[in-house]
């Protein structure tokens, strides 16, 4: 999944300015165009299993992976550092527990199912600075940044940079699924992109239910609105169950 610039911008601005369309859904900030099915195998072939708290990620026996595969795994693996870095921001300016209790719950291990999943196919880490606001792609710097700077304005904004992100997420990795799917199946990428999609589910809720102890009704940012309506009014998921 590699990160369209232009898109980027397009739905970052989308989240600074309240949010557009919220009826029907946002440009993906992945590149869907790439076709090549360049083969990558992992030197992991052991059937082992490894559980990082709600995500349990089954590790390949010997598979491969398409270039664009491969891409999205890199990046879905920097985005989730995106989340936890951002969520970190936000509760050193505002001590709320509903950002550090994700960032070191949920989005830690989601970066650690991920960085499990890259050293499984032997692939460079993205990560290669785990410093809070570092990262490889300079599009998910950028956005680090001006989420930060939104967020930082009051709590609410804080929240509803919040309910960005996990839509965001979202989004991305329905988008991760289905395209895994049509390739090569690696059926330990599908469990885990599955288990962060329900991860950011619960996200969501929790973003909408602070917002709404502010007295602020959240509209979607990034998916359409029926999207986020049925998850919100929906009970919370086990992930990983």
């Amino acid at each position: 999944m590699k990160t369209l610039k232009t898109l980027s911008s397009v739905v970052l601005m989308c989240g600074l300015l309240a949010g557009c369309g919220s009826d029907s859904a946002a440009a993906s900030l992945t590149d869907t165009t790439a076709s090549s099915t360049t083969a990558i195998t992992p030197t992991t072939a052991s059937s082992t299993t490894s559980a990082t708290g709600t995500v349990t990620t089954t590790l390949a026996t010997q598979s491969s992976l398409s270039t664009t595969e491969t891409a999205t795994l890199l990046f879905v693996r920097e985005e989730e550092k995106l989340a936890r870095d951002v969520y970190l921001s936000l509760n050193d300016k505002w001590a709320q527990k509903v950002f550090l209790n994700i960032a070191t719950k949920s989005e830690q291990q989601h970066m650690d199912v991920m960085g499990t999943l890259v050293a499984t196919y032997n692939l460079q880490d993205p990560v290669l600075d785990n410093t809070i606001g570092a990262f490889t792609d300079p599009v998910l710097l950028g956005l680090y940044q001006d989420l930060v700077m939104r967020g930082s304005t009051s709590l609410v904004e804080g929240l509803q940079v919040g309910g960005f992100i996990e839509e965001f997420d979202i989004n991305d990795l329905q988008e991760a699924i289905a395209e895994a799917q049509a390739g090569t199946n690696p059926a330990d990428i599908i469990v885990a992109y599955t288990n962060l999609m329900c991860g950011s589910r619960n996200h969501l809720r929790a973003f909408v239910g602070q917002l709404a102890n502010n007295g602020v009704k959240y509209q979607a940012q990034v998916v359409p609105q029926a999207t986020v309506d049925a998850i919100v009014n929906s009970p919370e998921e086990q992930c990983g169950k």
